[in-house]
């Protein structure tokens, strides 16, 4: 059998771990079914990757690259601030209910990594990677749109996707119908745009 190197078997085993915790779930993903999806041995996983939390850092930044990539396909490039926020919103949206966006697996994977130290780190610079890759996008559509932030493109972009992640949340687990999904990111797009301009009214909110 001929060799293959660690260079061409990474992207097999992200795809590999990818195809199987997709239909399984996360808990599935072990080394040993992820070897055996792709045919290989077991060691071969630990040989390309070190760990599983490697893999699993590798699958994250994998799919984050898919969907960052498909939003950006979707900016149009001669419309205004606002209709073009709200396309890529739209666009982003639209990868939660397409299987081959594995926005889900991401989703749970996420979650999965609060539990496990070895991945902690890598849902924080994840996360921190997705505010600035939308804060880059933000500040890009108001610099071409002549459009005056009233607010720093990061805190537009964390204002954004802290709601972006409450209706994905909703989705997943109560499941409510299109009508309604569509209802709550009109809304959160609105509530976005307000701010980016300034026309969103700020209350003082008691924190202790």
């Amino acid at each position: 059998m001929a060799h293959v190197s660690a260079a061409e078997r990474r992207p097999q085993l992200i795809k590999a771990a990818i195809d199987l915790m997709t239909r399984e779930g996360v808990a599935a993903g072990s080394t040993r079914a992820i070897a055996a999806e792709l045919g290989v041995a077991q060691a071969t996983v630990h040989y390309t990757f070190g760990t599983k939390e490697d893999l699993y850092r590798a699958v994250m930044d994998q799919i984050t690259d898919e969907l960052v990539a498909h939003v950006q396909r979707a900016a149009p490039e001669d419309a205004g601030f606002e209709k073009t926020f709200s396309a890529l919103a739209g666009a982003l949206w639209g990868t939660l209910r397409e299987p081959t966006s594995h926005q889900q697996l991401l989703t749970e994977l996420t979650m999965f990594a609060l539990r496990v130290p070895g991945l902690n780190e890598a849902r924080q610079s994840h996360y921190q990677r997705v505010i600035e890759v939308t804060a880059q996008v933000i500040a890009e559509t108001a610099d071409r749109t002549g459009q005056k932030l009233a607010e720093s493109p990061e805190t537009v972009a964390r204002f954004f996707l802290s709601g972006f992640d409450g209706l994905t949340m909703q989705v997943l687990l109560s499941a409510p119908d299109e009508a309604t999904e569509r209802t709550g990111l009109r809304a959160l797009v609105a509530a976005t745009v307000a701010l980016a301009k300034g026309s969103l009214d700020l209350p003082d909110v008691p924190t202790a």
